[in-house]
């Protein structure tokens, strides 16, 4: 009779444990930081996405029930890089200079698809208890990515991939291969389904 209560009281305690049990990767802190880098590919956003379902597991959990506030369950940290402008183009012949209007309006119109692409990611994170945080970068997105991971100091770095192939990767360069040798905290690539 009393083997039976002992087991199932060690039944109940393994099953509590289970259910408020953390990721392995996440398990040290409470608060995390992540930063997920987007542009306007879909391979980004699933990034996004797959990060926000299977790095805050525990905003599933009903948080109100284990006293844990909602900010303490961490921040995103959404990184978009806009490519620089380049003022002047080379057709067969000299070089030819664009005029400041049409700068301007190439810069207005960057700055409109980023405000659009981080609108939408946050969007997408509201389905979360999470704090989020945008910054919009500009220059190559290899260098930037990195430079913002060294400035905000995530916990991890999740990037999309597009799934080139080799030999598009060498002669293109591919950003989250980049990310994976320069960047000094983990990194996760996500690739798409197929």
């Amino acid at each position: 009779m009393e083997m039976r209560s002992e087991e199932a009281e060690e039944t109940m305690q393994q099953q509590q444990q289970e259910q408020v049990q953390l990721p392995p990767v996440l398990e040290e802190k409470k608060k995390k930081r992540v930063m997920v880098a987007i542009d306007e590919s879909e391979g980004s956003f699933y990034a996004l996405k797959w990060a926000l379902a299977n790095l805050f597991t525990t905003c599933d959990h009903g948080l109100d029930g284990l006293g844990v506030d909602q900010e303490d369950v961490g921040v995103m940290t959404i990184v978009h890089v806009q490519q620089p402008f380049q003022h002047y183009i080379f057709p067969a012949g000299p070089a030819v200079y664009a005029t400041t209007t049409v700068i301007e309006s190439v810069k207005k119109a960057q700055e409109q698809n980023s405000a659009m692409l981080l609108s939408r990611a946050v969007q997408i994170c509201k389905e979360k208890p999470i704090k989020v945080e945008t910054v919009v970068l500009d220059g190559d997105p290899k260098d930037m990515i990195c430079q913002a991971a060294e400035q905000t100091h995530p916990d991890i770095v999740v990037v999309g991939s597009r799934g080139l192939s080799k030999l598009k990767r060498a002669f293109l360069g591919s950003v989250s291969d980049y990310c994976a040798h320069h960047v000094k905290c983990p990194i996760l690539i996500v690739k798409p389904p197929k």
